[in-house]
């Protein structure tokens, strides 16, 4: 029997799902890239550590222009990570462990390596295999500007002229994100069905899910109108649905299909978005009933260490997620964002205080984890690992780093391979005498290795694992309603969940007497003489 699955609450709807981020997880042949082998042995780490499935970062044929979110072949692996052989084996043992697997599906955009665009760029204007991307006519008497002022999220302009069939300048391609990422047309019919095919292909090998990859961008206004404010990427600054290839409503439609596909399937597939839109009440849209079944709560992940902002987003996220009813889905790290211990350790020249992260971090953890609804958990997560900030300027990968003109560094300091032992030539990353890893991993990285963290009992590792397993037991956690014991404005943050549970999470700057109790359950730091101190979080079995 996999994971925790009931005959009453399908298993998705209060998991905990571990993010791999393939590259950096463990590799198996000493050529410095993790692999699906890697992670295939790692499989009983995981299982210990309490979770429900993994979540698995693109295992796609890819050229790597943006770490494989650049898919040249759907239904092949990427040779670096193995082979198709190789992951219908990993899902195979996950499956053993009783894990769930969760892969990446990348549908807004594809490699410009793949079949269709090469056959695209040779077919040329007007043409049924153009007709499958977003190809315009350039602006100006020549057609030498861009037919929009849109920006990439990578930086600089989202379109790029090709040649013409007569060797001169030609028409402008779509890519939101990398060159090297051509944005598909999903008004294509032919692109719907391709991608319906991926689905079957992939659940047909057992996967049980899929994380959408830009699940709010697939859909463009075929007008292609310019943007107002060339950097609002999501549509902050417009009426919803009004953005011109952010979160419009047509999208929903591509998802009620995918539902009804996965429904044809045992087990309760699932699908969950990354879906960046600009409230609460748009990112509903994307579970209603019908369509997808759960979305990451950015909110949460990007609220400060502040009691008013932290309530506000648990406040509105359940809220409108109960009305469609779906479930929260609880973030606070992936592979796209600042580790947590820097992130709430930045101080404002800068500079962290990795300490004062740590603490907050592990805070977060555990009011997340107390949190109605699923849990993700991002690789290092687990470790307390700290962003790398020092990465050397040569050995930056991410193609933000370029396309900025070497302004904004890029997302890998999330991203460096994890350390299994305090010692070895990788950290236990790879075997001993093996290529470096792909990224460098400092020097203090042991600190935080697996088998350091396993033999202490205060560790952040020991800590997520006693959370998940405290999770696990409790009935109150999961699923279920949440109660506020502290008022609005109140420093302290204090709810009930179900029977005799309480979690109270203290921002204050001094310790707080806890509230009346009948055991201490859990708690993110010792407790100071009986007092819950500043950036601290416990939970307590109450009458």
């Amino acid at each position: 029997m996999i994971g925790r699955v009931t005959t009453e609450t399908p298993w998705w709807r209060d998991a905990v799902i571990y993010q791999v981020y393939i590259r950096s997880f463990a590799d198996s042949d000493g050529d410095g890239i993790g692999d699906l082998a890697g992670l295939t042995d790692r499989l009983g780490y995981l299982a210990d550590l309490g979770v429900d499935a993994v979540w698995i970062n693109p295992w796609y044929a890819s050229p790597q222009v943006d770490n494989g979110y650049d898919v040249a072949d759907y239904r092949a692996v990427e040779p670096a990570y193995g082979t198709l052989a190789d992951a219908e084996k990993l899902i195979a043992r996950a499956h053993e462990h009783g894990l769930r697997v969760i892969p990446d599906l990348v549908p807004n955009h594809l490699s410009a390596e793949h079949a269709w665009f090469r056959e695209a760029l040779a077919a040329g204007p007007g043409s049924p295999e153009r007709a499958r991307f977003v190809f315009r006519p350039g602006r100006g008497p020549d057609g030498a500007e861009p037919p929009t002022n849109w920006r990439a999220h990578f930086g600089g302009p989202a379109w790029t002229r090709v040649a013409g069939p007569d060797g001169g300048p030609g028409e402008w391609y779509l890519h939101l994100f990398d060159p090297g990422q051509p944005d598909l047309d999903w008004r294509n019919a032919e692109v719907r069905a391709e991608f319906e095919s991926v689905l079957r292909f992939w659940f047909d090998r057992g996967v049980d899910g899929f994380r959408v990859d830009v699940a709010h961008g697939l859909v463009k206004d075929p007008g292609l109108p310019d943007l107002a404010d060339v950097d609002d990427l999501t549509g902050a600054s417009l009426g919803p649905g009004a953005h011109p290839f952010a979160d419009r409503d047509e999208v929903q439609e591509i998802y009620e299909s995918w539902r009804r596909i996965a429904e044809e399937y045992p087990g309760a597939r699932m699908f969950v978005a990354e879906a960046w839109v600009p409230s609460p009440e748009r990112l509903a849209r994307y579970v209603s009933p019908g369509r997808l079944h759960t979305a990451f709560n950015f909110d949460f992940l990007l609220a400060p260490w502040e009691p008013a902002a932290l309530r506000e987003a648990i406040d509105t996220t359940t809220g409108y997620l109960h009305g469609v009813g779906a479930p929260a889905t609880w973030v606070l790290e992936n592979h796209d964002v600042v580790r947590a211990p820097s992130r709430y350790g930045r101080r404002r020249d800068g500079a962290v205080d990795v300490a004062l992260g740590e603490r907050r971090a592990r805070a977060a953890f555990v009011l997340m984890a107390a949190l109605p609804g699923g849990v993700y958990v991002y690789q290092g997560q687990e470790l307390g690992l700290p962003q790398v900030d020092d990465i050397p300027d040569e050995a930056l990968r991410d193609p933000t780093w370029e396309r900025s003109g070497h302004t904004e560094r890029g997302r890998d300091g999330s991203r460096v391979p994890l350390p299994w032992t305090a010692g070895g030539s990788s950290f236990g990353f790879g075997p001993d005498g093996g290529d470096a890893p792909w990224l460098p991993q400092p020097d203090w990285f042991g600190r935080y290795a697996v088998d350091v963290e396993s033999d202490d009992a205060g560790s952040t590792l020991a800590l997520v694992r006693a959370a998940l397993a405290r999770r696990a037991a409790l009935d109150a956690l999961g699923e279920g309603p949440l109660t506020w014991e502290s008022e609005p404005g109140d420093p302290v943050l204090s709810f009930r969940r179900g029977p005799g549970f309480a979690c109270v999470v203290n921002l204050a700057a001094a310790p707080v007497p806890l509230p009346e109790h009948a055991e201490v359950l859990l708690t993110s730091a010792p407790l100071d003489d009986g007092l819950l101190p500043a950036d601290c979080a416990v939970w307590l079995s109450v009458g």
